[in-house]
C-alpha cells in the first residue's frame, strides 16, 4: 500500500476504496505476525515482480487464496527471496521446479557468474500458481500465460481499474514555461530501456525538424544503468526534452494532464497492465502503445499501436507527426479513450467484478476480454435496464396552461418540451411524480406520455394536500393531488418504491442546505429500475464563462427576491447552481446510473455572441461540450445511496 513507490500500491488503494463499500476488509501491507485464514471468507493476494511483495508471496504459499497476477513473471521477486538472501540452493530448486532440467542447467551457470539470471525465459510463477485456489488477471494475454504455466483452476479476467482525474492543464504548462499551443509529448514511469526510450527520442528528433516548437518530458525515476541524460545530450535534444525525474502522484498526474500525446511503449513485456497508461486514458490523452501483450487487446480506435522491431522508430515518428499536425484528431481519439475506460474500467465496476468472482470462482468465470468483463458482471444490486423506448412527440403544452401562466410557458416552451421529450414514457399501469409542480407540464405526463397515475408535490407544511383541476383548450379535464412538504427535511409522504418515474425540474438549485436528503428520498420512493429526470441551470455554460470573463456574475439567477406583502408567498431564489460533472456525481452518489446527460438552451434562441468563448476554450484545449444554459439528465435507479455526504458537495 502507499506510500510504497509501486503502481500496485496505487492500484490496491483505489480498489480497497470501492471494495470496502461491498465487503468487510482487513489489509495486511507487511508480513502478518498473526494471520488466521479461517477468519475470512476470501483471501486476496496482490503479486508484483519486485521485493515489495516478498511477504505476500510467502504468505500465499502457506495460506492459499486468490492471487492477482499483475504480470506473468516473478523472477526478480524469487531472485530477491533466494539469491539476495544468499540461498543459492533455493534459487536452483525454484528454477528447476519452474523450467525443468534446462532451466536448472542455466541456473548453475548463473551461480558460477557466467551469465545473468534468465529473467525472461524462466517466469518463476509455477510455484505460486500451484498453491493458489484461483487467479485474477487484467488481460487475456496473462490468462493464457497462466494456463501455459500449468494452472487449471478458475481464472477471471477483470480490467485494470482506471482513474479519472481532473487536471489544470494550463497551470502545469505555465509552470513548465509552455504556452497553450506548444505540442507536448510525455513518457511516464520508471525510465528504463525496455520502455523504448531510445527509439522514442530518435523519433522525436525527427519530429522537431518539422515542428520545432514541440517539447517532450520524461517523468519517472531513471534506471541507474540507463544513462538517459547522456542520450538526450548526444541526440542534441537538451533544448527540447526535459528529464523531470521522480514525481509524487499528484505532480505525476499533473504533468500527464499537461501533455497532448503520451508514449506508453514497452518491449519486451510479461503482460503487465500499465497504471500510467490507465491514467492517460482516463485523462483523455492520445496514447501510442507497443503492439504486444495486453496492449494489443486495446481497441484500435482509442490508441495507436507500434509493433516493436524493424520500422519501430519510423512508425513512432509518423504517429507523432500526424497527432501533432492534427490536434483535433488527437483530442477525438483521447475522448473516445476516456469514455471507454469510464464505462468499462471504472473502479466501482472492477470492485463488483472482484466480489462476484470471490463469492463463487467456479460459476460464470469470465474468460473474455477486459472490455467484455466490464459489461458482463453487473453490481449485485443492479436492475436490468428496460428495453429502449422511442421518444414521444410532444404537442404544444400551452393548451394545458392557465391563462395567467401562459406568457411564462410560452417563453420557456422549449425547456418544457425538451424535458418531456427526454422523460421515459409510461402506460396505464405506471406512476409518475412531478416535484415542484406548477401544473405546466403535469397534464402532458398523462395525456402525452401515457402515465396512468400522476401526482405532484410542492414546498409547504407536511400533510397539506391540494387538489388541482385544469381544463385544456379542447375541453379535456385533468385532475391530480399536490402534496406539500419540505424536500430537504421531511420524509416524503409516499411508501417505498411508489413511482416508476420522478421529475425534479428546476428545483435542485433552490435548495438551502441538504440536497442529498432530497436525493435519498427520491431513491427510496422510486421503484427498482425507475427513472429520475433532473434539470437545472448550468453554471459552466458559455453564457456563464462569458459573464465571469467580462466581470459579471456567472450565475443564471443570482438576484435576491424582494419581500412581498405579508402573507403572500415569496418565490425561492437560487442558492447553488451546478455544472454537468457535479450532476453526474450527484446521481452516482445517490445510487443511480446515468442514462442521459446533456445541456441545452432554456430559451430557444441562438447565441452567436458566445462564439468567442468557444474559440477560447478550444485554443486552451478545454472542453467546449456541455456548455448550454440548462442541464438535462436522466438516470436509472441501480441500487441504494452510495454516499450520503459527498465531499464535493458538503463541507
Amino acid at each position: 500500500m502507499p506510500p510504497s513507490k509501486s503502481g500496485i500500491a496505487d492500484y490496491s488503494e483505489a480498489l480497497v476504496e470501492e471494495l470496502s463499500k461491498l465487503a468487510d476488509i482487513e489489509i495486511f501491507d507487511s508480513a502478518p505476525k498473526k494471520f488466521d485464514p479461517a477468519r475470512f471468507d476470501a483471501i486476496l493476494y496482490h503479486i508484483g515482480n519486485n521485493p515489495h511483495h516478498d511477504f505476500v508471496y510467502e504468505t500465499a504459499l502457506r495460506n492459499p487464496g486468490c492471487v492477482v497476477m499483475h504480470e506473468a513473471n516473478l523472477h526478480h521477486l524469487v531472485a530477491h527471496l533466494t539469491i539476495v538472501r544468499d540461498d543459492w540452493d533455493g534459487y536452483l530448486a525454484e528454477c528447476e521446479f519452474d523450467g525443468g532440467a534446462r532451466a536448472l542447467e542455466f541456473a548453475h551457470r548463473v551461480r558460477r557468474l557466467e551469465v545473468g539470471p534468465d529473467y525472461e525465459g524462466v517466469p518463476m510463477t509455477r510455484r505460486l500458481l500451484a498453491a493458489s485456489k484461483s487467479v485474477i488477471v487484467h488481460s487475456d494475454f496473462v490468462a493464457r500465460l497462466t494456463r501455459e504455466q500449468g494452472f487449471t483452476g478458475p481464472i477471471a479476467t477483470i480490467p485494470h481499474g482506471v482513474w479519472l482525474p481532473q487536471v489544470d492543464r494550463n497551470a502545469i504548462r505555465h509552470e513548465l514555461g509552455l504556452d497553450e499551443s506548444t505540442p507536448l509529448i510525455g513518457a511516464f514511469g520508471h525510465i528504463k530501456p525496455y520502455k523504448r526510450i531510445g527509439e522514442s527520442l530518435r523519433a522525436f528528433r525527427r519530429l522537431i525538424k518539422l515542428e520545432p516548437r514541440a517539447r517532450m518530458i520524461l517523468v519517472g525515476e531513471p534506471h541507474p544503468e540507463f544513462p538517459v541524460d547522456q542520450l538526450i545530450r548526444t541526440l542534441g535534444l537538451r533544448e527540447h526534452v526535459r528529464l523531470i525525474g521522480f514525481a509524487g502522484i499528484d505532480k505525476f498526474v499533473g504533468y500527464m494532464g499537461a501533455c497532448d500525446i503520451i508514449l506508453n511503449l514497452r518491449f519486451p513485456t510479461v503482460g503487465e497492465t500499465s497504471g500510467s497508461l490507465q491514467r492517460a486514458l482516463g485523462l483523455g490523452k492520445a496514447v501510442i502503445v507497443s503492439d504486444v501483450g495486453s496492449f494489443s487487446e486495446l481497441a484500435d480506435d482509442i490508441c495507436l499501436k507500434v509493433p516493436p522491431g524493424p520500422g519501430e522508430e519510423d512508425l513512432i515518428f509518423e504517429y507523432l507527426n500526424v497527432l501533432v499536425s492534427k490536434p483535433d484528431l488527437a483530442q477525438a481519439m483521447g475522448e473516445r479513450a476516456r469514455q471507454w475506460v469510464a464505462t468499462e474500467c471504472n473502479w466501482a465496476t472492477v470492485a463488483n467484478s472482484y466480489l462476484n468472482f470471490l463469492r463463487n470462482p467456479t460459476s460464470g468465470t469470465p474468460k473474455t476480454s477486459a472490455a467484455a468483463v466490464g459489461r458482463a458482471i453487473e453490481p449485485a444490486a443492479a436492475v436490468p435496464p428496460p428495453p429502449p423506448q422511442p421518444p414521444v412527440a410532444i404537442d404544444d403544452i400551452t393548451t394545458w396552461v392557465s391563462s395567467e401562466g401562459r406568457s411564462y410557458a410560452a417563453i420557456h416552451k422549449s425547456r418544457f418540451v425538451h424535458t418531456l421529450e427526454i422523460t421515459p414514457p409510461g402506460d396505464e399501469t405506471q406512476s409518475v411524480l412531478e416535484m415542484g409542480a406548477y401544473m405546466q407540464i403535469t397534464a402532458p405526463l398523462k395525456f402525452q406520455l401515457g402515465y396512468g397515475y400522476v401526482r405532484g408535490c410542492y414546498y409547504g407544511k407536511l400533510g397539506r394536500v391540494d387538489h388541482k383541476k385544469i381544463t385544456s383548450d379542447s375541453g379535456e379535464v385533468f385532475e391530480c393531488d399536490i402534496d406539500h412538504f419540505d424536500a430537504e427535511k421531511d420524509i416524503y409522504p409516499y411508501p417505498d418504491a411508489s413511482f416508476n418515474t420522478v421529475l425534479c425540474c428546476e428545483l435542485l438549485e433552490h435548495l438551502f442546505e441538504d440536497p442529498m436528503h432530497m436525493m435519498t428520498e427520491i431513491n427510496r420512493i422510486l421503484k427498482p429500475g425507475g427513472h429520475l429526470v433532473l434539470t437545472t441551470p448550468n453554471i459552466g455554460s458559455l453564457r456563464s464563462v462569458s459573464a465571469i470573463l467580462l466581470g459579471y456574475h456567472p450565475s443564471f439567477f443570482p438576484a435576491y427576491i424582494r419581500p412581498r406583502v405579508e402573507g403572500e408567498e415569496t418565490e425561492a431564489r437560487h442558492n447553488r447552481e451546478y455544472v454537468p460533472m457535479e450532476i453526474q456525481h450527484l446521481l452516482t452518489d445517490s445510487g443511480f446510473e446515468m442514462v442521459r446527460l446533456e445541456t441545452g438552451e432554456f430559451l430557444d434562441e441562438p447565441h452567436p455572441e458566445f462564439g468567442w468563448v468557444t474559440h477560447l476554450l478550444k485554443r486552451y484545449n478545454l472542453s467546449h461540450n456541455l456548455r448550454g444554459d440548462g442541464i438535462y439528465a436522466v438516470a436509472r435507479k441501480a441500487g441504494a445511496v452510495k454516499n450520503r455526504w459527498p465531499a464535493w458537495l458538503y463541507s
